[in-house]
């Protein structure tokens, strides 16, 4: 039999018990165990601990064993896999059993029932998540998402966007299909600003109702990992934004929430099973620095909602098809920007998208308005004056060309600039090997034909 043929039986055998298929830490354990590597090697190759990926081993030979009818271990399971009488293995693995020993595993009964045990095990505490009613498009990145949950586990996601993009119907729709991987799934908002302790606590309750949970942070976050290397769990933190100070550079974290940023670090660096998903409308400065040390961090910022759009525009029912182009473009794709502005058009101009266009200046409706102004409140006053700048050019520039309507002193001006990105205010081309820069499409439509008309 070869690696592929052992990984296939084996898939049979969890479900069967458990009523989950094979992980890609077990897959990793069974096809280094084939290979001859020790555990050391095989921790070394996907980036765990030595003590987790045993842990872990032990559990696959107990499963293991209680079906072969024999003691099951890592120095013994490939003597076990060659001695054993395999009746028409391979013509079996399409049917609804494998025959092991004389024994005959249905994968499709047992594995159903197990597979309805094991749901009953997850434990899903959403918390304040919003309903999603509908959802559009994001395939792309939803797959993404995906793959680095289930098949990379990463450890640290960050999803990125503007206000009003879907960062929170992409993460709850996302993680809806894949929620039977997981052993825990938590959703919580910091739009409220709870401290990390209330946090962690809230956590703590959920994994296990009838523990004790400690006074101090430490012994939470120790506590917490223990869960976290024990059960493969999602915790959603949305709204990170809020833990940042306004008219601060970008990242900045207010008086008392510092200690946040240790939590994210030790989430990326501490050995664990489990996935950390941050949604934000800037960036960390720690996911930055941190995106650059390891690979089980990745962040995924949303831009436009592309071609799916039309179906929000389909939904309100407008008019004149041939113009949804123009009017995705202006909106720039953004999902809550159309949703607002088809109502808009449907109440207003009869659903008609030609005579809406028509309008000079271009309308932003008031809820829109609202959001960009917030996100605006947050800026220092060198990021004001780089965005004034950039909102009144046409074409991307350069840095000099930018600093040179601003007149601050390079370190400064870098300074600023950073942190507009942080805050995904900045779209970056490149041109003949040099950085150009404008801003954000609506926000720049915002800022020229809204706030300037004031």
């Amino acid at each position: 039999m070869d690696i592929q043929e052992v990984l296939t039986l084996a898939d049979n055998l969890i479900f069967a018990s458990t009523g989950k298929h094979l992980d890609h830490l077990q897959k990793a354990i069974l096809e280094g165990t084939l290979q001859g590597q020790t555990y050391t090697k095989i921790a070394e190759d996907i980036h765990s601990s030595e003590g987790h990926i045993r842990d872990l081993g032990s559990e696959i030979w107990r499963i293991f064993s209680k079906e072969f009818g024999e003691t099951v271990n890592k120095s013994n399971f490939r003597a076990i896999l060659e001695k054993a009488n395999f009746y028409n293995y391979s013509s079996a693995i399409g049917r609804d059993y494998v025959t092991v020993n004389n024994v005959n595993i249905c994968s499709e009964v047992r594995g159903a029932q197990a597979q309805q045990r094991g749901q009953d095990r997850v434990c899903l505490d959403w918390g304040d998540a919003p309903e999603i009613l509908t959802f559009y498009g994001r395939q792309e990145e939803e797959n993404c998402l995906t793959e680095w949950m289930i098949k990379k586990c990463y450890r640290l996601i960050t999803l990125l966007g503007i206000s009003g993009v879907g960062k929170t119907s992409l993460a709850l729709h996302c993680v809806e299909p894949i929620k039977s991987e997981f052993h825990t799934i938590i959703y919580r908002s910091l739009r409220f600003c709870p401290s990390l302790e209330e946090i962690l606590t809230h956590c703590l309750e959920v994994f296990s109702e009838s523990s004790i949970i400690p006074p101090t942070l430490d012994a939470k976050l120790t506590q917490l990992f223990k869960y976290l290397r024990q059960y493969r769990c999602l915790i959603i933190l949305d709204d990170v934004q809020m833990l940042f100070a306004p008219q601060e550079l970008a990242g900045c974290y207010q008086a008392g929430y510092e200690n946040y940023r240790l939590f994210f670090k030790q989430i990326a660096e501490v050995s664990h099973q489990s996935c950390l998903m941050l949604l934000s409308s800037e960036k960390p400065r720690e996911v930055a620095e941190l995106e650059l040390e390891h690979d089980t961090i990745f962040s995924l910022v949303l831009g436009s909602l592309g071609q799916a759009s039309k179906q929000i525009l389909r939904d309100q029912k407008l008019r004149d098809e041939t113009e949804w182009n123009e009017l995705i473009k202006r909106y720039e794709g953004h999902p809550l920007g159309l949703k607002l502005t088809a109502a808009l058009i449907q109440e207003f101009f009869g659903g008609c998208v030609s005579e809406f266009l028509q309008c000079s200046p271009p309308i932003l409706c008031e809820p829109l308005q609202f959001r960009l102004y917030q996100q605006l409140e947050r800026l220092t006053t060198l990021e004001m004056k780089i965005i004034n700048t950039l909102a009144h050019e046409d074409q991307p520039l350069n840095l000099s060309a930018i600093n040179h309507n601003i007149q601050l002193s390079y370190p400064e001006f870098l300074k600023g600039l950073q942190s507009l990105n942080l805050r995904l205010f900045l779209k970056k081309f490149e041109q003949n090997n040099i950085k150009l820069f404008t801003l954000d499409p609506l926000l720049r439509h915002f800022l020229k034909h809204t706030i300037s008309s004031e």
